[in-house]
């Protein structure tokens, strides 16, 4: 197993994390800096609070890969002392080294943190993350840390490392969880495709991204919904808003692809910070995809797609909270064809769309009966997308616009790519529906 980056690795161990998800007994602590990026897939996915434990190893004076201890977050000094016995070292030594450590401790839990005061760890059960274990002397020093905050339970997960070295952290912990070993381990780095060095920033970002979403979840917990679409037979729906959202957006997710889409969930959770209510939204019945995942038969019907879509958007605006709210679609890949072909048959009702990486070109003569202003986003490094967004674009008789997300592929992966295209959606539904909803 090669990890295409450390949010891979993420959604891989969160694969392997299942029976934690929501739980309100437990936490994500995350190793910085690289471990924090692994450690917020993980949380997001499973629903977890996420928190940083800054640990500074105290190293033996000249040889200082050889830890005598370590002091981390929360004030914690934790003494090897069976090292320090065995090297006779003194407590001067031992002191000056600590201070060092513990002003830049200090200093980085500053820097990441800012104001957030640490979590309350007493009798949780805690899941520690790292980008991998190599020597595992970080580790080790972090978990003998962490015990003095006296969790019920440790768990400890990394998507990669020495055999050996994973045996001897599963004896220290409750639970271990190493995705991928190799006898021939020489560095953490051969098991990623990119393995750039984890910034500052980055680490800032996503602390403040998790922060943003557990606030977001504790005001606005998603409603498991199921929407009659023929007979007996239903389709399945996230739905997300406040009382005084300022308009609806529902999602049409893209081919192979599901409501549980972790990029359209995030830029779900960004519409929901900005005000607005979020559906997502499977167009497939739980038989129909069933036969979809074996054959692929349905999704490239975009007519039916389309028209379940419609279904979804009736249904909403017959909602008793939301029914005075103006609608926009969000699609994706297929979904944005989708969303263009519903909009046209619902002109009055859908009053904005963005397309995320859209095949906007399927939804073929309907592309002219659009009303409904219309973003199309795409990454630079998609070009055959770009170049089929751009015909669409020129047949549209509605207010259209192409952004071009620099540095991006299809699937907008790359470090920021999702962000722009969160960031982008949000003030284009914003000043759509917004200017719609004064009218």
């Amino acid at each position: 197993m090669v990890f295409r980056d450390r949010t891979d690795a993420g959604r891989v161990l969160a694969a392997l994390l299942t029976a934690y998800t929501d739980r309100p007994d437990t936490v994500v602590l995350a190793l910085p800096r690289g471990g924090v990026p692994v450690a917020y897939e993980i949380a997001r996915t499973l629903k977890l609070p996420l928190d940083l434990f800054v640990v500074r190893k105290l190293g033996v004076p000249g040889y200082e890969e050889l830890a005598m201890g370590a002091v981390a977050t929360g004030g914690i000094r934790h003494i090897n002392q069976d090292v320090v016995d065995a090297l006779r070292i003194d407590a001067t030594t031992i002191d000056a080294v600590s201070a060092r450590e513990e002003i830049e401790l200090g200093r980085r839990e500053q820097l990441y943190r800012g104001k957030r005061p640490p979590m309350n760890l007493r009798n949780k059960t805690v899941i520690l993350v790292d980008d991998g274990l190599a020597t595992g002397s970080s580790m080790r020093a972090a978990i003998a840390a962490l015990r003095q905050h006296q969790p019920a339970r440790i768990v400890v997960a990394v998507p990669a490392g020495a055999p050996s070295v994973c045996k001897e952290i599963a004896r220290e912990v409750d639970e271990a969880i190493c995705a991928a070993t190799l006898e021939s381990f020489y560095a953490v780095g051969q098991w990623y495709r990119e393995f750039l060095q984890t910034t500052d920033e980055e680490v800032r970002d996503l602390m403040a991204r998790a922060s943003r979403t557990e606030t977001m979840d504790r005001r606005n917990s998603p409603v498991a919904l199921s929407i009659p679409v023929s007979g007996q037979h239903t389709i399945q729906a996230d739905l997300t808003f406040s009382a005084d959202a300022k308009g609806s957006v529902i999602f049409a997710h893209g081919s192979g692809s599901s409501r549980h889409s972790p990029r359209n969930r995030y830029v779900a959770e960004i519409l929901n910070q900005a005000g607005l209510a979020t559906l997502l939204v499977d167009l497939l019945t739980s038989e129909e995809e069933f036969v979809d995942n074996q054959t692929s038969q349905h999704r490239f019907d975009i007519d039916l797609l389309a028209d379940r879509l419609i279904i979804v958007t009736d249904w909403l605006h017959q909602h008793r909270t939301l029914s005075t709210i103006p609608i926009g679609y969000f699609g994706a890949s297929t979904g944005a064809a989708a969303a263009l072909v519903a909009a046209a048959q619902r002109p009055r009702l859908v009053e904005a769309i963005v397309s995320r990486g859209g095949r906007p070109d399927l939804a073929g003569d309907w592309l002219g009966k659009v009303m409904a202003p219309t973003l199309l986003i795409v990454g630079e490094f998609d070009q055959q997308v770009v170049e089929l967004n751009r015909r669409a674009a020129m047949a549209m008789q509605a207010q259209t616009r192409i952004e071009i997300v620099p540095g991006a592929t299809h699937l907008f992966e790359e470090p920021g790519a999702l962000d722009e295209v969160a960031s982008l959606a949000r003030d284009w539904f914003a000043k759509t529906l917004h200017h719609k909803q004064a009218a």
